[in-house]
């Protein structure tokens, strides 16, 4: 065999060994075993798990079990155009499940935490940006496979979050989101400000950003006009009280009391900008805003973003990680906490996936030839190039004698960085070619599906060691927690569809959306910013008849009126 980064190994075929074929979430352990010799062929990528022996002055390999990707030395499962519908189908049957049953959805039994199986815990602490998140996920398992229950969960979710975590103040005209609520029986604890460590007793920006990705996707679906005016009322927040029309870019802390970024009280955040408060704008909600809605406003707002990424963040003299955190002044803070001088891998191919998203709207050279850049200088430095997979934070200088930049903490691989990895070089392969970002992709994806995949209990893992086996301890032990709570993974579902399936396999994709009766009566349904001319809209359905009314290169739908919801079933194609 071949490493990723062209070393040879010789790999010995033990006894008892076992082979297997790549599966999807609820799909049945597919047994290759007696079938080795055939599949073992040139040009075949696969997994080889063993172990190595020290022997005669050298290592020998002994494989105990293989993985094929896909039947063919050219087949991999994981690009069949239903592959990820299905993924995030199962995805969503496993949150619903865990958190409200079988029964009637209900927020009030929402938890935060969810064990391995989904068992709930008994911490009632209801974090906004965990239910906004689910939110985003069932929406998003709505819009692949139009299940009407999975919408019913997004909407549940959306309106429980205006009624119990929106605070709207009429004297300053904006919206904002508490950190969460306590629930105590019938009784409801507020917390304004954020629990955590590195934010305690302040208002983080990336909260108030989170906040809004579920109902953003829900109201690309819906066209809720109640949810368009909270986030345009949350936007009017990040412009009054976050932005710096100074120096450019967002501050990540506003204090409490008198709304300031600049306030003692805020501590080691007072007057910091960060990669949340100024990156995370684009992929949590802004990018779905502007497909939602066409309003150049966003667009502006976006664009204004991703100068201040191409401008600032990079700092290639020094490290091939960008920098991460600021100053006012965009000197770099480099003692910030637990981030000192290190990089998160994934940041940095959250930047490109995003680069390329923009450049498809707005053609600037800069997003293009940073993307490149990172998709090019990330894989040595940030990924495992014998086993696969991405590694998660890593210090960005190395020392004098170090070969290798070192780990903060461990080499396990977190499965929102792989999400990352996957979606950066998707897009990339898929908007401009190139073979590197087409293996890159190939790779990260199999990564992601060999060993992310809970097949026992049921949706993914948050983490795994770097051989690709599952760790579970602690809070990487949940399926819900602070951290995961189905977002990063319905994310990458619904767009390793899109660029997959529109992109790169070139194969149709069906879309679903439920426009209320108030909503606007033009339909907006591109799924994602993709490159000019590449996709069009070719079929739609409204409550199950043909509907010849739309536009199919500016991908919108002339909606009738109607005193009901509609169901709007698209399909997209690619154009050859």
């Amino acid at each position: 065999m071949s490493t990723i980064d062209d070393r040879r190994v010789d790999v010995r075929l033990s006894d008892g060994m076992s082979a297997e074929l790549l599966r999807n979430l609820d799909e049945p352990y597919a047994d290759a075993s007696e079938h080795v010799e055939d599949m073992l062929t040139a040009g075949r990528q696969l997994f080889a798990y063993g172990v190595f022996y020290p022997e005669g002055g050298t290592y020998h390999y002994e494989a105990k079990r293989l993985l094929f990707l896909g039947r063919g030395v050219t087949d991999f499962n994981f690009e069949r155009p239903d592959w990820w519908v299905r993924q995030i189908d199962s995805l969503a049957r496993f949150y619903r499940r865990a958190q409200f049953g079988t029964g009637k959805i209900d927020y009030r039994d929402y938890r935060t935490n969810i064990r391995l199986g989904g068992e709930k815990t008994d911490s009632h602490v209801q974090e906004t940006d965990t239910i906004s998140r689910l939110v985003y996920g069932m929406a998003s398992a709505y819009m692949l496979t139009g299940n009407e229950d999975y919408l019913a969960a997004a909407e549940a979710g959306t309106e429980y979050l205006r009624k119990h975590m929106r605070f709207v103040d009429a004297d300053a005209d904006v919206v904002y989101w508490y950190h969460g609520v306590k629930v105590e029986g019938d009784y409801e604890k507020k917390l304004l400000t954020s629990e955590f460590d590195d934010d305690y007793d302040a208002i983080p920006m990336y909260e108030q950003i989170y906040a809004l990705a579920g109902p953003t996707q829900t109201f690309r679906v819906t066209g809720d006009r109640r949810i368009a005016t909270d986030i345009d009322a949350t936007l009017r927040l990040f412009e009054k009280y976050f932005r710096d029309y100074e120096g450019g870019g967002y501050f990540s802390h506003i204090d409490p009391l008198l709304m300031s970024p600049h306030h003692d009280s805020l501590k080691f955040n007072k007057s910091r900008k960060n990669w949340n408060s100024v990156g995370d704008h684009a992929p949590a909600y802004l990018v779905n805003l502007l497909l939602a809605t066409g309003d150049e406003k966003h667009a502006e707002m976006l664009e204004r973003t991703f100068d201040t990424i191409v401008e600032h963040f990079p700092d290639y003299a020094a490290s091939p990680f960008v920098n991460e955190r600021f100053f006012t002044d965009w000197s770099q803070d480099l003692g910030h906490t637990w981030q000192q001088n290190r990089a998160v891998v994934g940041h940095n191919l959250k930047i490109a996936w995003n680069l390329m998203r923009m450049y498809a709207h707005t053609p600037k050279r800069g997003y293009r030839e940073l993307a490149e850049k990172i998709a090019e200088i990330m894989p040595p430095v940030g990924s495992d190039r014998q086993r696969g997979g991405w590694y998660d934070v890593v210090e960005r200088v190395r020392q004098d004698g170090q070969e290798w930049h070192r780990f903060a903490w461990h080499d396990r691989k977190a499965w929102w960085q792989q999400e990352q990895a996957i979606l950066a070089y998707l897009i990339l392969f898929g908007s401009i070619g190139g073979e590197a970002n087409q293996r890159e992709g190939r790779q990260a994806t199999a990564f992601y599906n060999a060993f992310f995949l809970d097949h026992d209990e049921g949706a993914v893992y948050f983490n795994v060691l770097a051989s690709g086996m599952p760790y579970l301890l602690g809070t990487e032990r949940l399926k819900g927690s602070h951290s995961m709570s189905m977002y990063h993974s319905a994310e990458l579902c619904y767009l390793a569809a899109v660029y997959t399936n529109l992109l790169i396999t070139k194969q149709p994709l069906s879309l679903w959306f439920k426009p209320r009766p108030d909503a606007d009566r033009t339909l907006r349904v591109a799924p994602d910013l993709l490159p000019p001319g590449r996709v069009r809209l070719t079929d739609v359905e409204i409550d199950g008849k043909p509907w010849e009314s739309f536009d199919p290169v500016a991908m919108t739908v002339a909606l009738p009126d109607s005193e009901s919801s509609l169901t709007v079933k698209v399909q997209l194609t690619p154009v050859e």
